[in-house]
């Protein structure tokens, strides 16, 4: 599976090995790593060819897809991915981008391309993400972008030693239809 999404100022790619560096700068930042359970910080090296080399894996057995997220100048400025439940046919969006783009739109502009994608190109039947309650932005995305909320679950989350509560927001086919 090798899909090539556009957007208004993104292109949505699969990863390539040549990704690696660009990906292990932009999740050495400590602040992405707060934001997320499966990204560590300090970032091991070697982890982003690691993790390609995974992520690819997981999109020929799709169990996810994870895309790359370039920007005009051609730039990878982050990543967006679903990880996918084939048993219940649905699929868990997530983000991340690197600090120097947050705060611009580009996770709002891709999820809603995921979105689309998973329910027009999979055929999923429910899309939905869940965030620590202390990341707003994420909530704030999930909402740009059709989900709704659907509750919070305390300490659901053992984070670095400490229980994080999380919220999740979800959306189904029918509603994404209209139906």
């Amino acid at each position: 599976m090798n899909p090539l999404l556009f957007t208004e100022r993104l292109s949505i790619r699969p990863f390539q090995l040549d990704d690696a560096s660009r990906v292990q700068e932009l999740l050495g930042a400590g602040e992405i790593a707060e934001t997320t359970t499966i990204i560590p910080h300090p970032l091991p090296d070697g982890f982003a060819e690691e993790w390609i080399n995974k992520i690819q894996i997981s999109m020929i057995n799709k169990d996810s897809i994870h895309f790359a997220l370039v920007n005009n100048q051609n730039i990878l400025i982050g990543c967006i991915y679903l990880f996918l439940n084939k048993k219940h046919n649905k699929g868990e969006l997530g983000y991340w981008l690197g600090k120097p783009y947050w705060n611009k739109g580009y996770c709002t502009e891709a999820g809603k391309e995921m979105i689309k994608f998973g329910f027009e190109e999979l055929g999923l039947n429910r899309i939905y993400a869940d965030a620590f309650t202390k990341n707003t932005a994420s909530s704030k995305v999930m909402q740009k972008v059709g989900l709704k909320y659907e509750g919070t679950f305390k300490q659901s989350c053992l984070y670095r030693g400490v229980y994080e509560d999380t919220v999740i927001y979800g959306i189904t086919r029918d509603d994404y239809f209209g139906l």
